[in-house]
């Protein structure tokens, strides 16, 4: 009988009752084919390997994180809040020592939710792996934590709800946002004021397979994490770099996912896109399985999978290998200022228009950060949706000191005062204080 090398626990939510339509990649029959395909190959007759059922998110741990308006419950459906309590589920199973590594099988995905939210972008509406992370830090205290995004896309979400974190990693590698959505993610997004090279991205060309990712795995990433040394590494797990894969254009392959993991070894994964439904997702998703356990994955292959084919043209391995050698520098000598904002008096402004392609409308957002030499800073966002009401949001941050914290709630009052806002939401993580205002 086969043994894991690592306890895993695999949470599986398939969210049975949300898509966006019936025939939109995004649905429930990305992970019924995989559910079907771990149990046939007898993942789950593998010692150490097991299945949970996800827990329920509260509402708090969405706005622990994200400025929601109008609300948490207007944006999020009750499959978001499962699905978000699946990844807390991951961590639980992590942080109380019951396995070594855990999965989290679930959907919907989030990694383009932003830190403000007024509804869905990329099939996103909450950011999934922050909530998760944003409760081990209030539960287990502050930690050390690598988000690494393998998703074909550019984790704009996770990007923008950690541009001001300097205990926050976060490295994404994707398809040039010049060739695919969002159209972001390029190597000067290097983060905010406080948090410069904390922001790593690494835009791979169309037709990268297994030998480009595996160099920017061993040139890039994995030295920046050796120096970095976190406490956690979380794998934002998309699997729609896949050669099949129908609407991105790479060459991954379920044994180049497989390789990845076991490098990375990260402590928990949590699935985002990926949408070649039956001749990808089972099989990435079982090699994934068994790298995260420890167990051999050499069995792993999909239909269609040839090697040679899939390979990278010499000019592409060319083109990853110049990345390679500059991109590292962003993290080890990160540049003088953020490439994003103005210096305002005391404060770091960002005027953004955001558009949310799911819901067809723009947002118009200034975000503020109060430039404090004693802590992270005060964030402050100002935001309106097209033709809509305003909303006001603060967050006081962890380990905010007495002046931002104070100088946080003075602008709240402030705000109330005024009425200019129809929603208001304030983000104390320094006393763990979540409160929303309506008029």
């Amino acid at each position: 009988m086969l043994k894991a090398e690592n306890s895993l626990g695999i949470i599986f939510f398939p969210a049975y009752d949300w898509a966006i339509s019936p025939t939109h990649p995004e649905r429930e029959e990305r992970l019924l084919y995989t559910q079907d395909q771990l149990r046939e190959e007898g993942l789950f007759d593998i010692e150490g390997i097991r299945e949970y059922k996800p827990e329920v998110a509260e509402t708090e741990d969405i706005e622990r994180v994200h400025f929601c308006f109008p609300e948490a419950e207007a944006i999020a459906t009750r499959s978001h809040y499962i699905s978000t309590g699946g990844a807390i589920k991951a961590a639980e199973l992590v942080m109380q020592g019951e396995r070594d590594r855990a999965f989290a099988l679930v959907r919907p995905p989030g990694h383009h939710a932003m830190k403000t939210v007024l509804g869905s972008r990329g099939f996103c509406a909450i950011n999934v792996e922050a909530i998760m992370c944003e409760h081990i830090r209030e539960k287990y205290g502050q930690k050390r934590i690598a988000i690494i995004d393998t998703d074909c896309h550019h984790g704009d979400g996770t990007q923008d709800v950690y541009w001001h974190d300097p205990d926050t990693l976060f490295i994404s590698m994707h398809q040039d946002g010049r060739t695919i959505y969002p159209g972001t993610g390029f190597p000067k997004d290097a983060g905010g004021p406080k948090a410069l090279g904390r922001n790593i991205n690494i835009p791979l060309p169309p037709g990268t397979s297994d030998a480009g990712f595996m160099m920017v795995m061993e040139r890039i990433v994995m030295p920046i994490l050796e120096d970095f040394k976190p406490d956690l590494i979380i794998n934002s797990a998309g699997q729609d770099n896949h050669f099949t894969d129908p609407i991105t254009n790479m060459n991954f392959s379920a044994q180049g996912y497989a390789a990845l993991t076991k490098m990375l070894k990260p402590d928990i994964a949590v699935l985002e896109g990926g949408y070649a439904i039956q001749g990808a997702l089972p099989y990435v998703n079982l090699g994934i399985s068994l790298a995260l356990a420890g167990v051999d994955y050499s069995h792993v292959c999909e239909p269609g999978w040839n090697p040679e084919t899939l390979k990278e043209s010499d000019e592409i391995m060319k083109y990853i290998a110049t990345l390679c050698e500059s991109i590292p520098n962003i993290y080890f000598n990160p540049p003088a200022k953020s490439n994003e904002g103005i210096i305002n008096g005391d404060w770091s402004v960002r005027h953004r228009n955001i558009f949310y392609d799911t819901e067809g409308f723009t947002e118009s957002q200034t975000e503020s950060l109060l430039l404090c030499n004693e802590c992270r800073g005060l964030l402050k966002v100002q935001t309106q949706k097209e033709n809509g009401p305003m909303g006001f949001g603060i967050e006081i941050p962890i380990g905010a000191c007495d002046k931002c914290r104070n100088t946080g709630y003075s602008i709240l009052e402030e705000a109330q005062v005024k009425s200019k806002y129809r929603y208001m939401q304030m983000i104390n993580r320094r006393e763990k204080e979540y409160m929303r205002y309506g008029f």
